[in-house]
This record gives structure tokens, C-alpha cells and sequence, in this order.
């Protein structure tokens, strides 16, 4: 009997989790902790689980090291191996701070994965907890707003941002830009989960362009509304007339499996200038559209949509008010056009330059077009 309970023993100290001795003064479950949550903010994975894992290896019952690891698995996809280390932090969770912690990263949890239609209201259930243990906590209100923003709901995600900057302690730096950024989402009042989504863009592509034109603009039904008609009564032969006609627009080769296929092959109907068909039949859907480009796509529309085709030439032979737009530039004309009207702004206002081959962020975009729909009063 005496030596089955040597044996036992003996077990139970060989599985238990084997604790590392630390090598110098830093070498502490909260220094790695800490070293990586700096690699994970900055997308380095790999680099932020080691420090997590040597932090586990220290203190086998380190409860954020192991919400650390969760979030590593949530940023690579693998949300099963996710769960599961989120479940082992909250068990080992003790501390106030432990606890704030947990909840404050199964919101992050919740943002990443989005499992099933409720996550939001999962996040919001853990937000509640979190600020319950600290009503001060910037981290929770922000990552609180972070998920808002990710389902679409800026307004509310203001709000969060806001309170963050209000706090001044932590992410305030992000936070104001979260925070500028929503407000100008609000301004340009998407009205479409495409345009809202869109407009969580860095940059615009040209199916990106498309949808907003298309979804966002309603251009298909503005031109019929708009777009003067004309009308030729005199006799033509017919074949002569059917030689004459305009061939239709090329259908693009690259857009088949593409999301945006069905705005694409509307934009291609109505031929916008620096939004056509390539002349070797491609659309090239994912080319990025630059501030230029979207000038001459906007000139053409309000050249369409007025009948003023005067706008074509109106600024030729002007000087340029941008120090980096000459005034022999192709989209020299266009820039002026949607500048002048106030559609369009210089990229800097310090040097005052216009950024031309910038690339167009989604809000940008849809303030554009919501300034187009206040000057040919859409609503």
C-alpha cells in the first residue's frame, strides 16, 4: 500500500505542468506578458506567442498570458484553439485585473470571430462585466467601439472612441482617429451595408467604385432622370442606320466570379470616363483608384447629369492652384471641375496640394458622392 502511494505520488508530480525557472531579472511571467501584447499589436504573431508560451512556462496559472495566446489564435483563424485558451484564462483568472482582462479580450474574441448573428450582443454582455469591475477601463471602451465599427454601427462606435479620449489614459492615439473617422462616415451618410463598408476602406478599388456609383449614387436611375434626351426624326436607311449604330459596350473578361459583378456590368453600360472596359476587354476590378481618376469620373458624371458639356474645356489654358497638378495634365480639367464646385478638396491643405495620385479612401469616396447629391439636390 506505502508504495502505491509513492507511485501516486510520484504521478501526480510528473503531470503536473512543469514550471521554468527564470534566468536573469526580466525573465517573469509579466515581462513576457507584457513584450507580447507589444508584438501582437503589432501583427507579429508568431513572435507574440513564444513570449506568451514562456510566459505560461514561468507561471503555469498566468491567466492573461493565456488570453494573450487566445488572441493569437483568433488573428490566425483557428477560433476552436481560440476558445479553448480563453476558457483556461478566465479558470485561472483571480484577480480584479485578471478578470477586466478576460472580458475585455473575449470582446476582441467576439469582434474577430463574429461565430453567430448574436456576437455583438455577446461583446456587449462582456463590456457591461468589464466596466462593471472598472468604469475607467479606455481599453474596454475602446475595443468596445472597435466591435460597434466592425458591425457597422458608427454612431454608437463614436460614442465608445469618444469616451476613451474623455478618459486620457490609454489607445488615445487610436481612439481619435477611430473617433475622427466615424464622424466622417456619419457626415457622408452611407445608405447601403456596401457603401458602409466601403467606407471602412483605406482605398478604393475600381469594383469598389463601382458598387458606390452604382449603390450608393443610383447612377443608372439619376441618368435616366437626368441625362437630356435627344431626339433625330429625320429618315434613315435602316441599314445604313444599323451600320451607324454604337456598337454596345465590351463586356469585361475578369469580372466573373467577382462580388461586385452585377455593379461592375452596370457601371460598364453607361461607359464612365476612368471607369470603362480596358481595350484588351478587362476591367481589372481590384486596381486601386486614385484621386485624379476619380475626378475625371466625377467630372463625366456631372457633364452627363447637367448636359453642360462645357465642363469638358472650362479650366484649359487655366493655371494650375495646386503645386503639384500641372495644367497640361490629362485630369487637369477634371480636378478643377470638382474642385471648384467644392466636391473635392486639396489632400494638404498646408502645402495646399491636391495629392492627384493619392489613393481615395472609402469615406472620401462617399463624401464625394454626398456632396454630388446635395448639389443636384438627391435626397
Amino acid at each position: 500500500m506505502f508504495l502505491v502511494f509513492i507511485a501516486a505520488g510520484l504521478c501526480i508530480v510528473s503531470c503536473a505542468p512543469k514550471i521554468v525557472k527564470p534566468v536573469g531579472e526580466m525573465d517573469t511571467p509579466e515581462h513576457h506578458f507584457y513584450t507580447g501584447m507589444k508584438f501582437l499589436d503589432q501583427g507579429k504573431y508568431a513572435d507574440a506567442r513564444k513570449e506568451f508560451n514562456q510566459s505560461i512556462a514561468l507561471n503555469p496559472k498566468f491567466s492573461k498570458a493565456y488570453a494573450g495566446n487566445s488572441l493569437v489564435n483568433a488573428y490566425q483563424g483557428d477560433f476552436k484553439a481560440a476558445d479553448d485558451s480563453m476558457k483556461k484564462a478566465w479558470s485561472y483568472a483571480e484577480s480584479d485585473s485578471e478578470k477586466l482582462f478576460v472580458h475585455i479580450c473575449r470582446i476582441r474574441l467576439f469582434t474577430l470571430s463574429k461565430a453567430d448573428k448574436d456576437w455583438l450582443d455577446d461583446a456587449k454582455k462582456e463590456f457591461n462585466k468589464a466596466i462593471k469591475i472598472d468604469s475607467g477601463s479606455a481599453a474596454a471602451y475602446y475595443f468596445m467601439g472597435v466591435a460597434f465599427k466592425t458591425a457597422l454601427n458608427f454612431a454608437d462606435a463614436g460614442q465608445m472612441f469618444r469616451q476613451v479620449l474623455d478618459i486620457n489614459r490609454e489607445y488615445v492615439k487610436e481612439a481619435d482617429a477611430e473617433w475622427n473617422l466615424s464622424q466622417k462616415i456619419q457626415r457622408a451618410m452611407p445608405g447601403t451595408v456596401a457603401g458602409k463598408k466601403i467606407a471602412l476602406l483605406e482605398r478604393i478599388t475600381r469594383a469598389d467604385a463601382a458598387a458606390l456609383f452604382m449603390e450608393e449614387l443610383k447612377i443608372d436611375v439619376l441618368y435616366k432622370k437626368r441625362t437630356p434626351k435627344t431626339f433625330d426624326n429625320t429618315f434613315k436607311d435602316p441599314e445604313k442606320a444599323k451600320a451607324a449604330a454604337s456598337p454596345a459596350p465590351r463586356a469585361a473578361t475578369d469580372i466573373a466570379a467577382h462580388p461586385l459583378k452585377a455593379d461592375i456590368e452596370g457601371i460598364l453600360q453607361l461607359e464612365i470616363r476612368g471607369l470603362e472596359a480596358y481595350p484588351d476587354g478587362t476591367f481589372r476590378p481590384n486596381d486601386m483608384v486614385d484621386r485624379a481618376t476619380y475626378a475625371m469620373m466625377i467630372e463625366d458624371i456631372l457633364i452627363k447629369v447637367t448636359g453642360d458639356s462645357t465642363l469638358a474645356t472650362k479650366f484649359i489654358g487655366s493655371t494650375s492652384p495646386f503645386p503639384d497638378l500641372r495644367s497640361d495634365l490629362p485630369y487637369f480639367n477634371s480636378v478643377m471641375v470638382v474642385t471648384s464646385r467644392g466636391i473635392m478638396e486639396a489632400k494638404d491643405i498646408t502645402t495646399g496640394e491636391f495629392g492627384p495620385l493619392n489613393a481615395v479612401p472609402g469615406v472620401d469616396a462617399l463624401l464625394v458622392i454626398r456632396k454630388i447629391k446635395e448639389e443636384l439636390k438627391i435626397f
